[in-house]
């Protein structure tokens, strides 16, 4: 009987259908019973005898692919790709899927919510509040401001087709593969990076971690930002240098930002110190359809996988092009 490693916690707590999944496909399973994120050495020493993973956003490294004798699938539940070692395991003979689509919806819907919070402050006023502290804050609107888009692709443009819901914002977009007709309704000027840096009034980051943007947000950027500023990153950890954040909003610069990703998780920096900026758990793709939908997507992969049947979400080659250019 094949065996599955379920190592992404949540999982089935909402849905019960990929666990039902699996038990009517005759699949052996276990789910993490750590119940957490799990340490590259941690899963190094649960994976030896499985067959195939389905995985969350832990390290699968070389290291642990060496620990695991059977396997011979990954199916990752959702769409990063810099925390598995696509070049070791495709020359290991390990296959990998994910699930690009689902989580698109949820973590669009979480960036236009913390970007309406920075801008009104309801944050701060909850914080202040809990501590008994009454005081009422001037915000902005979006139609007033400049939002700048980093990032186009599946959730970059869900982001800027749910902003044209709101009026008409000026919209400064930059990404590698410029598309004008992207969304119609707004009018969004096509820029460089650095004209973003100097001109948005909120900037949100939708980019995948590569050697290309690893630390692409350094002091020197956050410093070249409005000084009332606000910066989301929804994407991936160690986008945006966290110490060169804290530092610079410490010092007085930027009214705001909101992350949801971080380079080391759980987070518990310097950035958790200071009241302008939202913090929250790696949540983007948590809500009830879209995480069922990323859960039964990558257990219909793994169940097809182990069963012979055609694959339907194998990660593209572009994915591994850009790990060989040294992520």
């Amino acid at each position: 009987m094949p065996k599955v490693l379920i190592t992404t916690v949540p999982f089935g707590g909402k849905n019960r259908l990929p666990i039902e999944q699996l038990e009517t496909a005759g699949i052996e399973y276990v789910i993490n019973p750590l119940g957490r994120k799990l340490k590259e050495e941690e899963l190094a020493e649960m994976v030896t005898d499985f067959d195939a993973l389905i995985a969350g956003t832990e390290i699968i490294s070389d290291k642990v692919m060496g620990c695991a004798k059977n396997l011979k699938f990954i199916s990752r539940v959702g769409i990063g790709l810099d925390s598995v070692d696509l070049l070791a395991a495709k020359r290991r003979g390990i296959q990998v899927s994910y699930t690009p689509d689902a989580p698109a919806p949820a973590v669009a819907e979480l960036t236009i919510g913390l970007m309406l919070s920075l801008l009104r402050l309801t944050h701060v006023s909850n914080a202040q509040l809990h501590r008994g502290e009454w005081q009422r804050h001037f915000g902005r609107r979006i139609p007033e401001v400049t939002i700048g888009i980093i990032g186009t692709g599946r959730i970059g443009g869900r982001v800027l087709r749910r902003l044209a819901g709101f009026g008409s914002p000026r919209i400064l977009v930059n990404d590698l593969h410029p598309d004008m007709k992207l969304v119609p309704e707004l009018k969004i000027d096509w820029v460089g990076k650095e004209e973003i840096y100097h001109h948005a009034d909120v900037i949100s980051l939708h980019l995948p971690l590569t050697a290309h943007t690893k630390n692409m947000i350094r002091r020197e950027h956050l410093m070249q930002m409005k000084s009332d500023a606000m910066i989301i990153n929804t994407s991936r950890g160690g986008i945006i240098n966290e110490l060169d954040l804290a530092e610079v909003m410490n010092g007085g610069h930027l009214s705001g930002a909101a992350i949801d990703v971080f380079e080391q998780e759980p987070y518990t920096g310097a950035l958790a110190q200071i009241d302008q900026c939202i913090l929250t758990s790696h949540m983007g793709s948590m809500s009830v359809d879209c995480r069922t939908r990323m859960e039964i997507e990558a257990t219909e992969e793994a169940v097809r996988f182990l069963t012979g049947q055609v694959l339907q979400g194998v990660v593209p080659h572009g994915e591994y092009d850009i790990q060989r250019q040294g992520l």
